[in-house]
């Protein structure tokens, strides 16, 4: 084999591996690649989730703000994320929550509430981070501030994932 050929299979080769790992398209049409393994996995597992191996809290509903100029901040300023995590050793599922003071204005947040149901865990959470006080609302922080950019999280494990969204806050 000459080394003419060699160089040009050589290339060749590289050409193919480097379309294959960026994913562009070789065919029109026809993806290549990450996006055509993902396909697969998809045709055979199901599975249509394209992307890392990773698991990610949910996001809440994002709201879209409706800020008055003047005003300090709004409940969509708080933002609330939650996913699920191993489960307890009994095998009820569990799950965290993370609830976020995204205040552009540099505000800080006190008194959020939630509508959270009949909100209930089987594992014990931090009454001065989240309780119920009655149906459909639970405080956050035991009213207190939330300041500006930091986030408060907990876990609480149930058979079902409760809806949580903000009801009300004090700025």
């Amino acid at each position: 084999m000459s080394s003419k050929s060699l160089k040009q299979r050589t290339r060749i080769s590289l050409t193919f591996f480097l379309l294959l790992i960026t994913g562009s398209e070789f065919f029109p049409g026809r993806p290549i690649g990450l996006n055509f393994i993902a396909e697969a996995d998809s045709a055979v597992t199901g599975n249509t989730n394209v992307g890392l191996h990773r698991k990610l809290l949910n996001q809440g509903n994002e709201v879209e703000t409706n800020r008055i100029w003047g005003d300090k901040c709004s409940k969509s300023d708080i933002v609330i994320n939650q996913g699920p995590t191993a489960p307890l050793p009994s095998g009820i599922p569990t799950y965290t929550v993370e609830i976020m003071n995204v205040c552009v204005s540099g505000c800080d947040i006190s008194g959020i509430h939630l509508k959270c149901g009949w909100f209930s865990s089987a594992r014990l959470i931090n009454p001065r981070i989240f309780k119920r006080l009655r149906f459909d609302d639970c405080l956050v922080n035991d009213g207190k501030p939330l300041i500006n950019g930091h986030t408060i999280s907990f876990q609480y494990a149930n058979t079902f994932r409760y809806p949580l969204t903000v009801s009300s806050v004090i700025c």
